[in-house]
């Protein structure tokens, strides 16, 4: 079981990495657009929202993968002191706290985003609404969970020795 939810968390994660690598690209592309137009005429209308609203995909949609490649920053100095038993209990802990932090934090977004869709509420200069970022932004936190999850259970359960 741990083997298909590793891949089907694996197989998400990089999908989701790639959307936030083009958002990014298209960040760049935006901010170098109105620095041009901005010395050469006027400044893009809106940049400083389309900004936010990619800024908030290219976050929540990184974290997974981030997770699954431990590159989240991390102050390890106390506890390189434990022992290995008091290591593998404190990570999983530090799991369950963020697997029910980001879980919480994806249903709170999702509320949020539905209230959104209901009331119309768009931005102020490029009356674009802001629930489909909202969303993204829950789905990243639900994969993000995903990830939690799965790290649990692989040390929950102990791997199974191949035979041959």
């Amino acid at each position: 079981m741990i083997k298909y939810l590793d891949a089907i968390s694996t197989w998400l994660n990089r999908l989701l990495v790639w959307v936030a690598g083009a958002f990014l690209v298209g960040m760049v592309f935006l901010a170098c657009a109105n620095i041009l137009c901005r010395i050469f005429w006027v400044p893009i209308q809106g940049t400083f929202e389309l900004m936010g609203y990619a800024g908030a995909v290219v976050t929540a949609f990184a974290l997974g993968y981030t997770q699954i490649n431990r590159g989240h920053i991390s102050v390890d100095v106390l506890v390189e002191t434990f022992s290995r038993k008091r290591k593998r209990m404190l990570v999983l802990i530090n799991n369950v706290i963020c697997l029910v932090f980001f879980g919480l934090a994806a249903w709170q977004l999702y509320v949020k985003a539905d209230t959104l869709r209901v009331t119309g509420e768009v931005t102020e200069t490029l009356r674009i609404v802001y629930y489909p970022f909202t969303y993204a932004v829950a789905f990243g936190c639900v994969i993000l969970a995903l990830v939690m999850f799965t790290d649990i259970i692989r040390q929950v359960v102990p791997p199974k020795e191949e035979t041959h």
